[in-house]
């Protein structure tokens, strides 16, 4: 009561926002009972121990930046849902319509947020690419 627990408890809500509030919750959960985290080992690092919070966090919660809109993160967000596996900011920018600084700074942004994980694509000669997958 004193943390406000019976104000948020109370407070309408939508079913898409208690969703993924769960959603986040489990994401969070999985992360501190990887097999990286587990078993063996005394303590996480520093990194770990952010990516698990970061999964609780909305990116709503964590502020635009100045260039970015709601609208186009929004566009962003359902065309990582929809696509099976990683995609590029290549790919994004041409599902879109979008240059390709421009989904890859919303890309960065979800990343951030721990909506979305980075990982790097290699088997191409040249700089390996980033690629994202909806958590």
């Amino acid at each position: 009561v004193a943390i406000g627990v019976v104000q948020y408890l109370i407070k309408p809500f939508t079913f898409a926002t208690f969703e993924d509030k769960l959603s986040s919750y489990r994401l969070f959960r999985q992360q501190l009972a990887s097999p990286e985290s587990g078993a063996g080992r005394t303590g996480a690092s520093q990194s770990e121990v952010d990516r698990a919070f970061a999964s609780l966090r909305a990116p709503s919660e964590l502020p635009l930046p100045k260039g970015l809109s709601v609208s186009t993160l929004g566009s962003v967000q359902q065309h990582l849902k929809q696509v099976p596996g990683a995609v590029s900011a290549t790919e994004v920018m041409a599902a879109l319509g979008m240059s390709r600084v421009t989904a890859r700074r919303y890309l960065e942004y979800l990343a951030d947020a721990g909506t979305v994980t980075r990982a790097p694509r290699y088997g191409t000669p040249g700089r390996p690419e980033n690629e994202y997958a909806w958590n």
